[in-house]
């Protein structure tokens, strides 16, 4: 029997029923590829201040040794020579990094012996020989304290945190020490002398200039702290070297 027209139109719908045709996707822009390499920019850049740190767990030195290289430092008969010996001596200690503001005595005021941020490093060191930063630091301020920078809005000089404060460091060291022209070429180093760096996040940080251990001591590291703790380091240039002094002036002799 013939079908009706009714169901010839309904079995011809049901025939042609089935998946819809997708379109071909255009490639993204933002291929994988893309992203990897996005990835990686941005582990580098964030990364980079971990380099130190990962460095600094390949190295190791028995107490032996860093005791007869700090021996021998603090008996030099030169001042750049005793400094970095005393800075051998406290990048032993356990500090834990706190740059909050403390109110301290003056002079020879300091925050807890086991907490201090970067620059506390610096003041510490030159303490132990007999120079205090914060006295000397507030005392040129005192006189001359528009040529410090202007950067948190004090009106005068404060004995609890100028010193601490890294860019004060920096100009009090312009100002009252001998300037070395940054280079990449560690025999431009010796033994205390004081870099100080420009980080990724534009942030100043100093470290004392020391020698290495072992087959290493001809090389220059640097013992400072930088968040994780005291360390010593064959790191000096890691980083951008924005100032490069020897203080005080006669340890340049």
């Amino acid at each position: 029997m013939a079908r009706s027209r009714s169901n010839s139109i309904f079995y011809d719908t049901i025939e042609y029923i089935g998946p819809r045709p997708q379109k071909r996707k255009r490639p993204h822009f933002f291929g994988g590829w893309v992203i990897v390499v996005i990835a990686a920019g941005m582990a580098f850049w964030f990364g980079r201040p971990l380099v130190p740190f990962l460095k600094a767990t390949q190295t190791g030195v028995s107490t032996e040794q860093a005791a007869l290289l700090i021996s021998s430092l603090e008996q030099s008969n030169e001042f750049g020579s005793r400094l970095a010996g005393t800075a051998l001596a406290h990048s032993r200690d356990t500090i834990v990094f706190d740059p909050s503001y403390y109110k301290i005595p003056y002079p020879n005021g300091d925050v807890p012996s086991r907490k201090g941020a970067a620059a506390d490093v610096i003041i510490r060191c030159y303490r132990k020989l007999g120079i205090d930063l914060q006295k000397e630091v507030h005392e040129d301020m005192e006189r001359h304290f528009r040529h410090y920078p202007q950067l948190w809005g004090a009106l005068a000089p404060d004995t609890n945190i100028d010193h601490r404060r890294v860019a004060n460091l920096r100009r009090f060291f312009e100002r009252k020490g001998q300037i070395l022209t940054p280079s990449r070429d560690p025999a431009d180093y010796r033994p205390g002398d004081i870099v100080i760096w420009s980080l990724a996040n534009a942030e100043l940080h100093p470290g004392i200039v020391v020698p290495g251990f072992g087959n290493n001591t001809g090389e220059a590291w640097v013992v400072h702290n930088m968040g994780a703790g005291m360390k010593w380091e064959n790191v000096l240039f890691d980083y951008k070297i924005e100032g490069h002094f020897r203080y005080p002036a006669l340890h340049a002799q």
